[in-house]
Order: C-alpha cells, then sequence, then structure tokens
C-alpha cells in the first residue's frame, strides 16, 4: 500500500502483520473479473451495479446482458420478486433508472410500469439521472456527522466545483450525501460507486479523486 498517497485506499486496509493488496482483500485475484453474462446462476444477481463506464444509450436487456437476465430470473420464483436486480442491471448499463429503462423492466418482467416505477424511487441505491463516472456518497448519519462529514462533504464540492447533485465539468465526480452506510466504526465513511473509503478527512479528499483519476487513466 506504500504507492497510495492516503490511508484510505478504498478497501478495509491492510491490520497486524498482514500486507495485502485490495485484488486479494476483495478476492479478485482469485475469481478474476466477473464476466458480463454473470458466471453462475447463482451469483448473477449480486454483480455490482455502480461502475465507472456507463453508457446512458446502452442496449437493455440483449446479448450477454439477456443471458444475465435469463440466469436471474431462474432464482426468483416471479419476474416480481427478480424486480430490485433487473433494476441492477439497468444501473450498471446505463449509471441510472430512467423513466424509459423502468418501462423496459415493466415489460421484460411482465409488470405494470407504475408498479416498478413506484419500487425505483423508493430506493435511494437507485439513481434517477445521469451521474458522473465516480459517484461520491458521504455519510451524513450521526456517527460520521459527528466526525466531520460536512466539511468532508464541502471538500468534495470544492474539490469538484460543483454543487450537491450536480455533475463536475469534466464528467469524473457527483456528490451527494448519503443517510447511512453502515461503517460507524469508520467514520467519515464514503462510498464511490461500489468502494468504501474509511475515516476520510477533508485533508485526505483532493488525494481520493486523484487517485480515482489516475486509476480510470
Amino acid at each position: 500500500m506504500s504507492d497510495i498517497p492516503f490511508k484510505n485506499p478504498g478497501w478495509a486496509g491492510n491490520t497486524g502483520e498482514f500486507d495485502l493488496s485490495e485484488e486479494e482483500v476483495r478476492g479478485e485475484d482469485f475469481v478474476g473479473t466477473r464476466p458480463v453474462h454473470g458466471g453462475h446462476a447463482s451469483g448473477a444477481g449480486t454483480m455490482p451495479y455502480m461502475l465507472a463506464k456507463k453508457d446512458p444509450e446502452g442496449v437493455l436487456f440483449e446479448g450477454e446482458y439477456r443471458e444475465r437476465l435469463d440466469k436471474i430470473l431462474s432464482r426468483y420464483p416471479t419476474g416480481q420478486a427478480a424486480l430490485l436486480p433487473a433494476l441492477g442491471l439497468c444501473q450498471e448499463i446505463r449509471g441510472y433508472v430512467s423513466p424509459e429503462s423502468m418501462d423496459a423492466v415493466a415489460e421484460v418482467l411482465d409488470l405494470s410500469p407504475a408498479y416498478v416505477r413506484g419500487v425505483a424511487t423508493f430506493y435511494t441505491m437507485y439513481n434517477k439521472r445521469p451521474v458522473g463516472k465516480h459517484l461520491v456518497q458521504v455519510c451524513t448519519n450521526i456517527s460520521c456527522n459527528l466526525a466531520g462529514a460536512d466539511e468532508v462533504v464541502d471538500a468534495f464540492l470544492t474539490y469538484t466545483d460543483t454543487e450537491l447533485g450536480q455533475t463536475s465539468e469534466d464528467g469524473n465526480f457527483t456528490v451527494i450525501e448519503a443517510e447511512c452506510l453502515a461503517a460507524c466504526g469508520f467514520p467519515t465513511c464514503v462510498q464511490i460507486n461500489s468502494r468504501y473509503f474509511e475515516n476520510v478527512t477533508p485533508a485526505e479528499v483532493p488525494k481520493i479523486c486523484e487517485h480515482l483519476k489516475s486509476e480510470r487513466e
């Protein structure tokens, strides 16, 4: 971890005498890159659905994505039960779940559009409009708030030159507040796409953002 210029590289850090890479901690060196078609049906509905690469005009439920949807459907008794992972699949492809995407999900699962919209708009984990390559969610609930979460939010907004919910001009960042990220032991916690950054301070924000941009490049 010596090549990472801050103490929150985006995963639960090393403890004791261990010296593990992120790939080793996440198990990515073992499982490798998960295929678009979802691999085994038992895990097809659990793949991360907030990725840096997004295609707002991407085609839904065709090719390998249709294969993954069929695997998801094989694990649930009804289309209604498969709704959440199907919405997640839309967000993985397009980066957000538009009204058109909701209608497409309703059609493929044989559900009413009104029902799908009611579910999709209930959950904050589904973006209802386009976001940047890196969706920055700063927990501002009680534990993180007491540890300075508001200052961390301000630092991200200052670095990205944006307001809450606004995407930066370079398309890299959208910053929002999160009600709770279930990491109260590591405040302030920040989730960026599918990665957690723990014990974040305002001083570390520029280094985190530069690290993310360098990974993308």
